[in-house]
């Protein structure tokens, strides 16, 4: 049997749809969480100086886009053919998209420059949310094909993050949304894994 471990900050971020992948497949996995005061002395041992990285049977894969792409695979998470798998593809690159917006914004110092990017983030936003509101509308319930896939998984991951940067649930208003965050989150072993999961900074 294959051993995974997983190394990542003691964060939601990118590395919580991993978690989440890992623990809908039933894999037992070391789930290392690194504190930002301690990154610096582990850097050097990742493949490209960055986390999230998967360790599987010792070595060691990086990317979490890659990493959520094989797991997503070897959950049956990833479309039935080639268009379905495009279709995930554009949806997670969008989820990033916006993702990325607010964090630009959340994580820059400077107060002048941020509150420049919070205009810029925000103005963007609902834009975002109100195309993700009618897709999975349109597509009873879920992102892509009418069933549970990867892009599922990661918006429900994304939203504990996105609750800490937004002070609030990112879905509230948007009831598809909303609907499709809850189901994903009372998954057995997504739930199991929730419930004993350690309190993240964020």
């Amino acid at each position: 049997m294959s051993t995974y471990k997983l190394t990542y900050f003691n964060v939601t971020g990118l590395g919580e749809s991993i978690r989440y992948l890992l623990s809908y497949l039933g894999i037992n996995f070391e789930d290392v969480r690194l504190n930002f005061d301690n990154w610096p002395d582990h850097k050097s041992s990742t493949p490209m100086g960055q986390v999230p990285v998967l360790e599987i049977d010792g070595k060691k894969y990086h990317q979490s886009r890659a990493i959520g792409r094989f797991l997503a695979k070897k959950a049956n998470l990833y479309g039935s053919d080639d268009v379905e798998a495009m279709e995930i593809d554009a949806s997670i690159d969008s989820m990033d998209d916006a993702r990325q917006a607010l964090s630009l914004y959340y994580w820059q110092q400077d107060p002048a420059f941020k509150e420049k990017l919070k205009e810029i983030a925000f103005e963007k936003w609902p834009y975002y949310l109100n195309k993700f509101e009618e897709q999975v509308k349109k597509n009873g319930g879920y992102f892509v094909g009418g069933k549970l896939s990867w892009a599922d998984i990661l918006w429900a991951a994304y939203s504990d993050y996105l609750s800490f940067v937004l002070n609030g649930d990112p879905n509230k208003d948007h009831p598809e949304l909303k609907k499709l965050v809850d189901k994903v989150r009372a998954l057995p072993k997504i739930k199991a894994y929730i419930e004993k999961r350690p309190k993240t900074q964020l």
